[in-house]
């Protein structure tokens, strides 16, 4: 698996890294719950027919700056100025969990700025009939499980690589953590519902068939409240974080939708 090139983006003063790869029409991905500590397998399958474009989001691994954001409208803003300096104003834009929230958000906002969008279980939506889980509140050995239908994918996408920094490693992991509680601690509700009406762009909602996080009534209400079309689809034995767990059949949805 080739590298990604790697350049950098200043946001408040801060540096967030972007990483791409590939050749063809734009895509755009915000990574879900944890970030982006390493390029993946479902950015590899994107990148067979699209230029991929990945930028972290402040305080997730490649980025700083998080502990300047205090308030939602502060984390939208800053997500905009992310999506705009990466070259993604008016591409297709694809996110999970903590990075599809965003990526809604500015569908919403934004609503002629964006192509198409793909939204993996994204986070800002709260019913406490039906309420999503505390990623926070879970002990660290069960929170691999709940985060993917395989937990050692999730301890393999966290572990150390070769050559890191050993103890750097662990603190980009915490951070990252630390930054998306920020924004969602502790019911990840931002009232996204009310700005979901707003999304003009054909939207795809993806949903890992094991997803223990945000339940699959969340795509129905999701594809209710939109004002775009909406196409919703199940990936089996994935997870919450589908890209990690089925990256071929889920970069393979997202790109027959965005063909």
């Amino acid at each position: 698996m080739s590298e990604p090139t790697t350049t950098t983006i200043d946001i408040n003063g801060h540096p967030c890294r972007v990483w791409t790869k590939g050749s063809g029409p734009k895509i755009g991905w915000l990574a879900g719950f944890g970030g982006l500590p390493r390029w993946t397998p479902f950015l590899d399958e994107l990148a067979k027919t699209r230029t991929v474009i990945a930028p972290s989001l402040p305080g997730h691994p490649g980025a700083t700056g998080h502990n300047l954001l205090d308030s939602h409208l502060d984390w939208i803003v800053a997500a905009r100025q992310i999506i705009v300096k990466s070259g993604l104003e008016g591409e297709d834009i694809a996110g999970s969990s903590v990075g599809g929230s965003f990526v809604a958000e500015f569908a919403a906002l934004w609503p002629h700025k964006v192509k198409r969008v793909a939204l993996i279980a994204p986070w800002g939506l709260f019913d406490e009939k039906d309420p999503a889980t505390d990623v926070w509140a879970q002990r660290p050995d069960d929170q691999p499980g709940v985060l993917c239908a395989d937990p050692q994918i999730w301890k393999d996408f966290k572990a150390v690589p070769a050559g890191a920094n050993s103890v750097e490693w662990p603190i980009e992991q915490i951070r990252a953590s630390e930054a998306a509680a920020r924004v969602f601690w502790p019911l990840g509700n931002t009232k996204i519902e009310k700005r979901l009406p707003l999304i003009l762009a054909p939207t795809l909602l993806l949903w890992g068939e094991q997803d223990r996080v945000m339940p699959r009534s969340y795509a129905d209400t999701m594809a209710r409240l939109i004002e775009g079309k909406t196409t919703i689809k199940t990936i089996p034995g994935a997870g919450h974080l589908a890209d990690l767990d089925q990256p071929a059949a889920t970069a393979r949805a997202i790109l027959e939708f965005m063909s």
